[in-house]
């Protein structure tokens, strides 16, 4: 008898959940992707007390990608209120009293072109829903949810229209909600420059970097990202304590803000395949505003090498390599100004003996050459009001953003000031340790590339290299910093001469710890003599991350083609169906083979290919493979 009064007391519950909460009406909307395959449905629900909740769900081909799934900000603006004698909102959730006063829906599809980047055009087309709504008990605070459903996936953000008293705004935290099916996994990083792991969506015990990419059970591939987070706290990602299978928003700090605002997008990306997400990440751009930049003709795409020993002779002889490798950049990296970790250290000044940088800058612009220079965080926040104003009278081409914080709303602030100063100077920018990219880059292309990955500082293995286009380079352009001669690295050369078409970056370091005596006429390096830095066209031709990849990148009417393999040794079948039929390609093949007489091991063969054409690649473990392809 007690066991079925327990199990009739559990039906009634269960009952009661089922029915605590009734959709409010007139606030269900759906949402559709121009080709229909991705829906986004967004409804309120209220409970006994009069209390709304906002709730969206996500589906892709009728597949379950978000099951139902809150939507919420956590607002403090007691101390703006009283001192201003406002009422003070004292509910326990700010969107728990938001009444939806009306419902616009609209279209876009145009097309841009990038100052550089993996397309030469790039498609925004998306449906979008604007939900406007207002306090019920407070008619000075509106607030818009922004919906947009694009073919690659759908993102949300909140809008806060000018608040018609003046009201500052405090957002403590955002607790948005992402239920994804039983049996997601996803590819977790504790932070921007650690090693990723494979994890179910339990006992982290951490928050995950963004973009995080999932593997749903379902056969789909996802990934949650934030987009335009400009003037606002950095989001990660953590698992809920109350539900299971579920992800929450985790903002760094608190961001203090004046309206009219908007919260960066939350995005959710959607595909089939992981090399279908890698390929879709322009969506991170077209979250973005267009270029604020009038002139962009000195934004200049290319390749360059850090100077390892600074001296004016090591200088020009790395300038001499550059040209004759067919770089467009040289680097001097740390400490040319000084102590780099102290204020007292002047940036505009060389504290370096024998090493004459304006004589250095002069050969350079000779040879056609571009300089760039290393400033750590320290000169950057007392100098930059002048500083970029100095290097460009001093004919600088960039400068290098070292050991910048990241994460608070003070430092986000603060960093993008520092690039739009750079901007005002004609001066290119490359964002060095934990920062990572929103798609600001479309807004201000001088922000040529950022770090915030495991790259060749850290050593990584093979099957590092092969989860970050799953993974990091969905944010964004990233600063690898490829080597090739140094003996610490975990892979073969193979595998190091085929990341630079895998990897994108429009200033692509090669030769990170080398230096130019140590080059000995290696044949293969033909390959990163011709590639370029930014494309025309880009295919992900087949991978998974953890194990291998294939890229394709075209420029003009050239192909360049990377693969690389995880630790393990595969042979995998490479087909050439992205080209133009009834064309034949010569292709230069460079390939790791221990019969070579180098010691890089990396043997070139030729070959004619065309759109029929597939070819079986054996692997090495932890190597790759390049092709270079031109017609005939």
């Amino acid at each position: 008898m007690t066991r079925l009064f327990k199990c009739l007391f559990l039906v009634l519950i269960s009952c009661n959940l089922s029915f605590a909460q009734e959709v409010v009406k007139g606030t269900e909307t759906n949402l559709f992707s121009p080709d229909k395959s991705t829906a986004l449905k967004f409804y309120q629900k209220s409970d006994a007390a009069g209390k709304r909740t906002c709730y969206y769900q996500v589906s892709y081909k009728d597949k379950v990608v978000i099951s139902e799934s809150v939507m919420e900000l956590q607002l403090d603006n007691h101390l703006s209120e009283s001192a201003m004698a406002l009422p003070v909102d004292k509910r326990q959730r700010w969107f728990e009293n938001l009444q939806v006063k009306r419902i616009i829906t609209s279209t876009k599809d145009t097309s841009w072109k990038p100052v550089y980047g993996e397309n030469e055009i790039i498609r925004d087309h998306f449906n979008a829903v604007t939900i406007e709504t207002v306090k019920d008990d407070n008619p000075i605070y509106l607030m818009n949810i922004e919906l947009r459903a694009y073919n690659e996936g759908i993102a949300f953000r909140f809008f806060f229209p000018e608040n018609e008293k003046g009201t500052y705004y405090r957002i403590t935290s955002e607790n948005t909600e992402f239920s994804l099916p039983e049996g997601t996994k996803a590819w977790v990083a504790k932070w921007a420059q650690a090693p990723y792991e494979k994890l179910p969506l339990s006992n982290w015990g951490y928050e995950a970097e963004r973009p995080l990419t999932l593997e749903l059970p379902n056969g789909l591939h996802a990934v949650l990202a934030e987009a335009q987070m400009v003037d606002y706290a950095r989001t990660k990602f953590k698992l809920s304590t109350t539900k299971a299978n579920t992800i929450q928003t985790a903002m760094f700090t608190p961001a203090d803000l004046i309206s009219p605002f908007a919260t960066p997008w939350r995005v959710i990306m959607v595909a089939e395949s992981p090399a279908q997400l890698a390929e879709n990440n322009h969506l991170i751009l077209n979250l973005n505003e267009p270029s604020k930049i009038k002139d962009e003709s000195w934004i200049k795409p290319g390749k360059i090498i850090r100077v390892m020993s600074q001296t004016t002779k090591d200088a020009l002889e790395n300038i001499d390599f550059v040209v004759a490798r067919n770089l467009q950049y040289i680097l001097f990296d740390w400490k040319w100004y000084g102590p780099a970790f102290s204020f007292s250290s002047d940036a505009s000044k060389v504290a370096i003996k024998d090493f004459d940088l304006p004589a250095i800058i002069k050969y350079g612009k000779e040879k056609g050459i571009g300089i760039w220079l290393y400033v750590n965080q320290q000169a950057l926040l007392m100098q930059s009001d002048s500083l970029f104003s100095i290097y460009k009278k001093w004919g600088v081409a960039g400068v290098k953003f070292g050991f910048v914080q990241s994460g608070s709303h003070r430092w986000t602030t603060w960093v993008e000031k520092a690039i739009q100063q750079a901007a005002a100077n004609q001066i290119m920018v490359n964002i060095h340790d934990d920062w990572r990219p929103t798609g600001e880059q479309r807004s201000w292309p001088n922000l040529m590339t950022s770090e915030g990955i495991r790259g060749n500082e850290e050593m990584p293995d093979a099957t590092n290299n092969t989860v970050m286009p799953f993974t990091r380079y969905i944010a964004g352009a990233a600063d690898y910093t490829i080597c090739y001669f140094d003996r610490r690295i975990k892979t073969t050369h193979g595998h190091q001469l085929a990341l630079a078409a895998i990897y994108f970056s429009p200033l692509q370091t090669l030769y990170w710890y080398d230096k130019p005596s140590f080059y000995q006429n290696e044949p293969e390096l033909e390959f990163w003599d011709k590639i370029p830095a930014s494309w025309h066209e880009t295919k992900v031709l087949q991978g998974t991350p953890g194990e291998f990849v294939s890229v394709a990148r075209r420029s003009g009417n050239q192909w360049f083609i990377g693969t690389i393999t995880n630790t393990a040794a595969r042979s995998i079948k490479l087909k050439f169906d992205f080209l133009p039929k009834g064309k034949t390609f010569l292709a230069k093949i460079y390939s790791d083979n221990d019969n070579v007489n180098t010691a890089t091991k990396v043997g070139v063969e030729t070959k004619q290919v065309n759109a029929g054409t597939v070819l079986e690649i054996k692997l090495k473990a932890s190597g790759g493979q390049s092709i270079w392809l031109q017609p005939k």
